[in-house]
């Protein structure tokens, strides 16, 4: 069996539990070596085979895995943040697909999500944005013209952009192409959750800058919206009181908390 594991946006502590259990009784682990944080190598086994897949190829790391499978061995894939989002595990898993090679995933705690708790910040505020666009800009791989960068500007909504902090003059030139006011909030985080993150709020026209100065060229996820500003918004309807729920009825004017037995009436 094969195992998909997120290994969360930086710090050791935010892996899953389950991702934890899963290196431990793994007897093989490939991690990517050049993002995923080494500290989460010390949960697994003593005797467990520690591949780098940094420096190997599509085609190295699906025969590890191969191998693995045919001694009955147990294999964790780690991958940074959550798999889902920009891991490549799309092509590793149809290779094991061919080769009738079981797997599953665990999921992990993305980057603009680890940015997000840094800044304490909420991407979905009431009046403000209900959405989060996850998105990147085309470099070495190219990104469908339709999920363009100006498309995605114009809906004004939350977004979260990576593996683009060493493109930021374009993406702030495109960013505010597609809408966006040059003085549009924006975050720069750089290896979020790690010991030596660094972050920084400033606008869409200041992100170049705000890089250069802090000398920001990689690592980062850059996070876009009125929603980084965390002000001009109104509560949310979720807790008013005179809101009803499934388990809270709305309160009239003047009516006592009570006891809460009738929560879920």
């Amino acid at each position: 069996m094969v195992y998909f594991v997120g290994a969360g946006c930086g710090a050791a502590d935010l892996i899953t539990v389950r991702g934890m259990r899963l290196i431990e009784k793994a007897d093989v682990v490939i991690y990517a070596g050049s993002l995923v944080n080494p500290e989460l190598l010390s949960f697994a086994k003593k005797n467990a085979k520690i591949f780098d897949s940094s420096r190997m190829t599509l085609d190295e790391t699906v025969d590890v895995c191969a191998r693995a499978e045919a001694e009955g061995l147990v294999t964790v894939r780690l991958h940074t943040g959550e798999p889902s989002l920009y891991g490549a595990v799309g092509e590793q898993m149809r290779r094991l697909d061919a080769l009738g090679i079981p797997y599953e995933s665990c999921p992990g705690v993305s980057a603009c999500f680890g940015a997000a708790a840094s800044l304490n910040m909420e991407f979905t505020l009431p009046d403000v944005s209900q959405s989060l666009i996850i998105t990147r800009l085309a470099g070495r791989t190219a990104v469908p013209e339709k999920e363009s960068i100006e498309s995605f500007a114009a809906h004004h909504a939350s977004m979260a952009i990576y593996l683009s902090s060493g493109m930021l003059g374009e993406l702030s030139r495109r960013l505010i192409a597609g809408g966006y006011s040059a003085d549009t909030p924006a975050a720069l985080v750089y290896k979020a959750t790690w010991p030596d993150e660094k972050k920084y709020i400033t606008t869409i026209g200041q992100l170049p800058e705000v890089a250069k100065k802090n000398d920001i060229h990689k690592f980062a996820v850059i996070l876009v919206g009125d929603a980084v500003a965390r002000s001009g918004f109104a509560d949310s309807r979720l807790y008013a009181a005179d809101f009803s729920t499934e388990f809270r009825r709305a309160k009239t004017e003047g009516q006592s908390g009570g006891d809460g037995h009738d929560e879920g009436r």
